[in-house]
């Protein structure tokens, strides 16, 4: 079938602003993306960078104007990014990343020949017009955590997000395409060849799948990528949501990574797996502990319980988020670890002998409409400051926490997540940590952009209220 063009349309780019400092890439790197421009006779390339909600933005240079861009970016108007600088200081200038360069995939006709134009594109860096790092922008959030773990001995934070995702007829409602349940291989699961071609558009960009599903509700799926380093998984991240929604296009069909879109099923997660590496070795593991955790990993594991419910509000940044985080669904709710039991908001997968590179940790809160950068740079510095600060870690709860009364939860001393997104904005409005996470900049920003989400909401009338009060108040 016909196929529509993958990739995302952007802006013209503003005149190119020299900036005093080069682009950190090396002149190899530089050279390998024009050879391959020119051999493989790329039409146009889009960069890419993300605003302070995570909403993907690009434009298009063709590529008489790529060897510049390289050497010292391209300008835009930085005034109407969401999150970014007002008008009175909106120059920006995105560096590209050479290393981020890749062939998006094309649609194709019924014979398998490409359609369309042939486009490149390469994720960039925001600076401003003198050279420096914008402190606005969340690439550069996350490479900061980056350089606190290495300064703490750690050489790599390696992260496996899990996104599930609904299709639906279009984005005009919610109408589902298949009924199938978890793991369905049946006629009911009609999104099986969406998932096959999303597969193969995700791998022709670089990225590794390790495996795919449907998931528990009607129409949703989940599609995982091989874990990799924080910053390269947050670029294939952004990658992915853009290539599943295009590829669900080329079905007819709308992709959502709507966190609960549907009343009464299963809302999408992004539970989230994350190891500390050092030399090569994972640095989670320890063969004569119990549950196979290395002080380090106990100590990370503790950062994460405490700062959960201040760094909620990113982890989960949508009203809709907190739809999903209600108990009896398979969302996790109750501040708690635990080696098995899912209902928790840490789990510890089981180990398995031999898979010590494995061990790792799964926090179950973030949703897949977060940005990833902000997100994985919250729980690096969530995890490094339960390490620096020695925190003791909790004993697990192996109990189902959904079955313990309130009191007993009391007794046991476990936390709820924030129900709100307005009562998370006031944990994270508090919180010392996520100010050192984000950076005073995108720290107010985001409280008062998100503070604004939820005004919008708590004022609106629904059609539950209309039916429950109207009548009978």
């Amino acid at each position: 079938m016909a196929r529509p063009r993958t990739g995302s349309e952007g802006a013209r780019a503003t005149k190119p602003v020299q900036s005093k400092d080069r682009a950190t890439s090396s002149v190899a790197s530089r050279r390998a993306v024009l050879k391959r421009i020119k051999d493989e006779d790329v039409e146009h390339v889009l960069f890419w960078f993300t605003d302070l909600e995570g909403h993907l933005k690009s434009f298009a240079i063709t590529p008489s104007e790529i060897e510049g861009a390289l050497d010292d970016g391209m300008g835009f108007d930085g005034s109407s990014i969401t999150g970014f600088n007002r008008i009175e200081e909106s120059d920006m200038v995105a560096i590209p990343d050479p290393e981020t360069f890749e062939i998006m995939p094309r649609p194709v006709d019924e014979h398998g020949h490409a359609l369309g134009a042939k486009v490149g594109r390469m994720i960039c860096d925001v600076v401003k017009p003198d050279g420096k790092p914008y402190e606005g922008d969340p690439r550069y959030i996350l490479k900061l955590a980056i350089e606190r773990m290495k300064k703490l001995g750690f050489d790599a934070f390696n992260v496996g997000p899990e996104l599930e995702y609904f299709l639906f007829e279009d984005d005009k409602g919610t109408e589902t395409i298949d009924e199938g349940g978890y793991f369905a291989m049946t006629v009911q699961d009609a999104a099986t060849e969406v998932r096959n071609d999303t597969i193969g558009a995700l791998e022709s960009v670089g990225i590794e799948i390790e495996y795919h599903h449907h998931e528990v509700a009607p129409s949703q799926h989940e599609i995982d990528m091989r874990y990799d380093n924080a910053l390269s998984m947050a670029d294939k991240t952004m990658t992915y949501r853009i290539v599943v929604k295009e590829v669900a296009a080329w079905h007819g069909y709308y992709a959502t990574f709507m966190p609960k879109p549907l009343f009464g099923e299963n809302g999408s997660g992004m539970h989230t797996h994350m190891s500390l590496f050092k030399g090569g070795r994972n640095q989670f593991f320890d063969a004569k502990d119990p549950n196979h955790l290395s002080p380090t990993a106990k100590a990370f594991i503790a950062g994460l319980l405490t700062h959960a419910r201040e760094l909620s509000a990113v982890l989960a940044q949508w009203v809709n988020s907190y739809k999903r985080l209600v108990p009896g669904y398979e969302a996790p709710v109750y501040v708690a670890w635990s080696q098995r039991n899912r209902s928790a908001l840490i789990r510890i997968p089981l180990y398995k002998p031999g898979a010590e590179q494995a061990t790792r940790a799964e926090i179950r809160c973030p949703d897949p409409a977060c940005n990833p950068y902000l997100t994985f740079a919250a729980l690096l510095h969530a995890g490094l400051e339960g390490i620096e600060k020695g925190y003791e870690l909790p004993d697990p709860m192996e109990t189902n926490l959904y079955h313990l009364t309130a009191e007993q939860r009391r007794e046991r001393g476990i936390v709820s997540l924030p129900e709100t997104l307005g009562e998370a904005i006031d944990e994270l409005s508090r919180s010392e940590l996520a100010k050192k996470a984000l950076g005073p900049h995108i720290f107010d920003r985001y409280v008062e952009l998100k503070r604004k989400e939820w005004d919008e909401y708590r004022v609106q009338l629904t059609d539950w209220e209309m039916k429950k009060y109207l009548s009978v108040l």
